[in-house]
């Protein structure tokens, strides 16, 4: 029974398998997945905790329902407003999205400046004290030196006179 010919892999394909391989693309989408995860974080931390205390310092308002209608019906929500067909400035929201990015942004900044720190050292560090590798002319000295001294200890009486 024969066997059916494989098909030829574009060249494209080869490129795109080494790419997609390569350690930087790998890192790259752990760094995102790690990015979403904490982005939920920071959406956590400001909706949940700078919003209330914002809230609170303007007078008990819910900062991040905080709207201009531009044309439509007012409701008591951004989302009924919006639900309701208005067309709406949700000013709260985009404050709310300034502060995230920020805190997203100091943290990253504070991460890569330990990093670089962090590599600055490890290059600065001074190397372990590693001989370096004989030459070769070395080599060859060492092994007539070896050479010289047990055929000394091999030999019976003083060595040669006068040397």
């Amino acid at each position: 029974m024969a066997l059916l010919p494989t098909p030829h892999e574009p060249a494209w394909v080869r490129e795109f398998k080494a790419f997609i391989l390569r350690g930087n693309v790998l890192d790259l989408a752990v760094g995102i997945i790690i990015g979403a995860a904490f982005t939920a974080i920071v959406a956590s931390v400001v909706d949940d905790l700078i919003n209330p205390v914002i809230g609170l310092l303007v007078g008990g308002i819910d900062f991040s329902n905080v709207f201009i209608v531009l044309s439509g019906e007012r409701r008591p929500t951004l989302e009924a407003t919006r639900q309701g067909g208005a067309a709406v400035l949700a000013i709260g929201s985009f404050v709310n999205a300034v502060i995230k990015f920020l805190i997203v942004g100091f943290a990253i900044f504070w991460l890569v400046k330990g990093l670089t720190r962090f590599r600055q050292r490890e290059a600065e560090k001074p190397a372990e004290a590693v001989p370096p590798a004989p030459t070769p002319t070395e080599a060859l000295l060492r092994e007539i030196r070896d050479e010289l001294r047990t055929r000394n200890a091999a030999a019976p009486g003083p060595g040669p006179a006068g040397s």
